[in-house]
């Protein structure tokens, strides 16, 4: 006799109600006040220039001008990283709860439980209590993901589902107003958010994403439009770090006239895979080919600098891909001797308003625990991205827009996105990835039953595609 997955679930129910369910909260609660214990926020580099231009009021587009914008309207609250610490949190905590909440009330502390420890991560507690885009990004996909969930709940009991599916939709949008390549993770999101009619079917399926897509892309720009920021020409950093890579391994030189005796040993001198800033105007050491020389350039010349970019990517593929795939080995930390970055941060940068936080116990302890684990696959995140694949392999023949498949594949394909459009090494960019990632994951295991044929398939799946990708990435640095 099969035990049905009804059956398995009144059998999880019966066991739930031996111990308190609400025991499911306290990972949750821990995560949370692991955040707050960096009170009231801890400010980088860019958030400091964030909050420079939410006191006069004047934006440019280097940084998301709406998050800029929100800080503003927040200084009457408080003058301090404050608000943005509790509004990063607030979204997060509330797509937390619509995850978790839902499944005590129907009983299934265990799965309620193995969800709110994912949030447990150091890595994750630490950058979500750093004031950076990705963090309040991820706070906004997650609290638009707990909202589809709400939505369907709300349809199979029979009872409309508009308001969610559009706070949904919202949601996403502004998600994609914080970062030129969140449209990644958020078409994913948006497809599921909409009603099943819209999506029924590959022909309506693309429809939808066709109509969705300009809405997601245009989010930043009309965003900054609306709020007034002016260029900073920030697309220029991804075009100089890729024509500077293109230099390096093509032997010949790809940027235009900057007045620079041979380009290419100069180049050679300023390149490194690891991040674009060797070229920036930050650092101590500037680069004769720098931002600066080359803003100048494209404004005094009739050319593109997009032009620039694609031509040479057509007379050297060979030599963008070899840039690509080297910088993304580091960004995802995959074969890498020497840590690259510091996984998250633990102390303000100078700053004329002395924000900083406490070092108390828990900030110890929280920044303790993402250094450990940024030292194995936890905080890997090209072991992650494998197991998405893994994940989302091990469920073909399955393919519905259900929260496991949709999380997954938001969370995989935004990862992936970095392998084009990153300029740095920093761990805060797959925050969403280990997030959305940690939990599609937890759910697809809670899926099928003690046992289940589609268990067996997701632990063959992970040992065949994610298990050589920890393997080769542990071997690289410890062998």
């Amino acid at each position: 006799m099969t035990t049905t997955e009804d059956e398995r679930a009144g059998v999880s129910a019966g066991r739930a109600h031996h111990w308190p369910r609400w025991l499911a909260m306290v990972p949750v609660l821990l995560a949370l006040a692991g955040s707050l214990a960096y009170w009231p926020g801890l400010v980088t580099w860019d958030s400091l220039r964030q909050y420079d231009q939410a006191l006069s009021g004047a934006f440019d587009d280097w940084h998301p001008p709406l998050m800029g914008w929100i800080w503003r309207q927040a200084l009457p609250l408080s003058h301090s990283p404050a608000p943005m610490l509790l509004l990063q949190l607030g979204l997060y905590a509330i797509g937390l709860g619509l995850l978790v909440i839902p499944l005590l009330r129907a009983g299934r502390g265990g799965r309620a439980l193995a969800i709110g420890l994912c949030s447990l991560q150091p890595i994750m507690i630490a950058l979500m209590a750093t004031i950076v885009k990705d963090s309040l990004m991820t706070g906004a996909l997650l609290c638009a993901a707990g909202t589809i969930l709400l939505a369907e709940r709300r349809e199979a009991a029979g009872k409309g589902a508009w308001p969610a599916r559009t706070v949904a939709v919202i949601l996403c949008v502004f998600a994609s107003a914080l970062r030129f390549n969140a449209f990644l993770a958020t078409l994913p999101l948006a497809l599921w958010a909409l009603p099943r009619g819209w999506r029924d079917g590959p022909v309506r399926c693309l429809v939808s994403a066709a109509l969705l897509l300009p809405v997601l892309l245009g989010a930043m720009p009309v965003a900054n439009r609306i709020i007034g920021a002016e260029s900073s020409d920030v697309t220029l950093s991804i075009i100089i770090f890729d024509l500077g890579g293109i230099t390096e391994y093509s032997g010949e030189n790809q940027f235009p006239p900057l007045g620079v005796k041979d380009p290419v040993a100069v180049s050679h001198r300023c390149y490194t895979p690891v991040k674009w800033d060797s070229y920036s105007w930050w650092v101590d050491e500037i680069c004769p080919i720098n931002f600066t020389a080359m803003q100048r350039y494209v404004h005094s010349h009739p050319v593109s600098p997009v032009q620039l970019w694609l031509t040479a990517i057509a007379r050297h593929p060979l030599a963008y891909l070899a840039h690509r795939f080297h910088h993304w080995n580091i960004n995802a930390r995959f074969l890498v001797k020497d840590e690259v970055e510091r996984p998250v941060q633990v102390e303000a940068p100078p700053n004329d308003w002395h924000f900083d936080i406490t070092r108390n116990p828990v900030v110890r302890l929280v920044d303790l625990g993402a250094r450990a684990s940024s030292h194995t696959p936890l905080g890997w995140p090209v072991v992650w991205m494998a197991a998405l694949v893994a994940l989302l392999w091990s469920r073909r023949g399955l393919w519905r827009f259900d929260g496991v498949t949709m999380l997954a594949t938001s969370a995989l394909l935004y990862g992936l996105g970095y392998g084009v459009f990153s300029v740095a090494s920093e761990l805060r960019y797959y925050l969403w990835t280990y997030c959305a990632g940690s939990i599609a994951l937890v759910m697809a295991w809670a899926d099928g039953g003690a046992h289940s044929e589609r268990q067996r398939r997701l632990i063959r799946a992970l040992l065949l595609i994610a298990g050589p990708a920890a393997v080769m990435a542990a071997a690289t640095r410890f062998l």
